[in-house]
């Protein structure tokens, strides 16, 4: 058990000057000694006034070694955020491997006689998460996916279409989002579903232009890329804020929305970004303005598959394949994007049970560290980016499955490529100037009360140190939740 520090302003200054002078001579050569400097050290830092009403987990492990070093006792389960993120993408890339790729399929069923197909064309999802994503805008849109799925029916002396142009994205559950998302979060761009046919990040931008005045309402001008059928009810307001605070709330597959907050005063163009209702009507919407542009007409409608259509009556078209699973994963860590996450875990489902949905694919990862002998007693996932707030593991279970990626994955050196050093990605609040030299690599993860960290630190010693330090409910500002957490890394790493 922790010593809890006392109140008396003598004792703490007193227990500081202890902590400094551990740290200004060299640690002793022993384990027990590294081990007191840094768990006295933790001590200190939870009793912070800000954390005195938080829930705190730490877990510090060496590397190479496997020598726990600090951890909080008891080990909580907590809120992890993003961070959790770590935890699917290190699965999919343990079963699926870095050089898996997603395929999404062009096909016809019917006959083709003249120039006119007797049927139907068909996008056959594959679940690829990056299609069309901005992130890869080099692999999907130089020489843009969509003009080769024309250009393919164009070869096949194809002019008219009778049928239809069907989606199918049944290697998916219908269930865009997992249950436990909130309502605030759904029409957000980072809320978006993962669909078994999702494009374009399933995220669209609303162009607004607000009054000089504050207080007034704003003027919405125009959507990219156009959502067709889309319905939405403006009731956002210009304001002295210089930021965005507006909402968009809709649920997945329902075409109305609405916007609400505020948007800075004076702006001609302001953008705020949006989740994509139902994505595989929009990439078939996109396709067949594709097909008119090159004199391919369409007799039919737009409509979507409720059950799988990939079978021996037809006809492969063209194949559109993702980047690599590790660059896709390496986008998911380092820009955090919640999509992509939502994705793996559900498409780990589908690879295991032949069943894409989210309850499966949570099953499959909790399996999966099972056998690998880790316990997951106190781990609930509800999603597998961590947007949920019901989702909760230990500080202790995330570090011991980066010591098996560590030591024991032959992906493990692929996968740890994918976490960024301060001050890319989402670590760019810390300051690069005390971790030089990429002596630091982790995943952040915050939500409302919530502040968390997990990777791999360098010390001044070049010892690596696994660590993960999950914040919840802390009483002050995310701002200086970060400034906390920099500084007990700092500490850390002085050991």
């Amino acid at each position: 058990m922790e010593v809890e520090l006392q109140k008396c302003p003598m004792q703490k200054l007193i227990h500081y000057l202890v902590i400094i002078l551990s740290l200004s001579f060299p640690a002793t050569s022993n384990a027990q000694g590294q081990d007191w400097s840094l768990k006295d050290e933790i001590t200190l830092w939870k009793s912070n006034d800000y954390l005195k009403h938080a829930g705190i987990g730490i877990y510090l492990q060496n590397a190479e070694t496997g020598e726990v070093l600090a951890e909080t006792d008891p080990q909580l389960s907590l809120a992890p955020g993003s961070t959790l993120k770590l935890v699917t993408t290190a699965t999919a890339i343990e079963i699926l491997g870095s050089d898996f790729r997603f395929e999404t399929e062009l096909c016809y069923s019917g006959e083709i006689k003249h120039d006119t197909l007797f049927g139907d064309l068909i996008i056959v999802g594959g679940a690829d998460p990056a299609l069309g994503s901005k992130y890869f805008k080099e692999h999907y849109l130089k020489n843009h996916f969509l003009d080769e799925w024309s250009t393919a029916v164009k070869e096949l002396n194809i002019s008219h279409i009778t049928g239809n142009l069907i989606t199918d994205a049944t290697i998916f559950e219908e269930q865009m989002v997992p249950n436990t998302w909130i309502w605030e979060d759904l029409g957000n761009y980072y809320g978006a579903g993962a669909s078994g046919i999702s494009v374009y990040d399933n995220m669209y931008q609303i162009h607004f232009s607000s009054p000089a005045v504050a207080g007034e309402l704003t003027t919405l001008k125009y959507t990219k890329p156009f959502i067709p059928n889309l319905e939405i009810n403006n009731e956002v307001r210009s304001s002295d804020v210089n930021r965005d605070l507006a909402y968009v709330f809709g649920a997945p597959m329902v075409n109305q929305r609405t916007i609400r907050g505020t948007i800075p005063k004076g702006r001609n163009d302001f953008i705020i970004k949006a989740s994509v209702p139902n994505p595989p009507y929009l990439l078939a919407w996109n396709f067949k303005s594709r097909l008119s542009d090159a004199q391919i007409t369409l007799g039919g409608l737009i409509e979507s598959q409720q059950s799988n259509l990939k079978d021996s009556s037809t006809h492969l078209i063209a194949k559109t394949t993702s980047p690599p699973l590790l660059d896709i994963i390496r986008v998911t860590n380092h820009e955090s994007v919640n999509l992509f996450a939502e994705h793996l875990l559900k498409y780990l489902a589908y690879m295991i049970h032949g069943q894409g949905s989210t309850k499966k694919g949570i099953d499959v990862i909790t399996d999966f560290w099972e056998k690998r002998g880790i316990d997951m007693d106190g781990l609930f996932m509800a999603d597998g980016s961590g947007l949920s707030h019901f989702n909760c593991l230990t500080a202790k279970q995330m570090v011991q499955i980066m010591y098996y990626m560590k030591n024991q994955s032959p992906e493990g050196e692929n996968w740890f490529s994918s976490l960024p050093y301060v001050p890319d990605g989402t670590l760019y609040y810390f300051n690069p100037i005390n971790f030089p030299g990429k002596t630091l690599r982790a995943k952040s993860g915050s939500m409302t009360r919530v502040r968390c960290y997990a990777g791999e630190l360098i010390t001044h010693n070049k010892q690596p140190i696994l660590f993960a330090i999950f914040l919840n409910n802390f009483n002050c500002k995310q701002s200086q939740a970060i400034k906390l957490v920099e500084g007990l890394l700092v500490t850390i790493s002085k050991n």
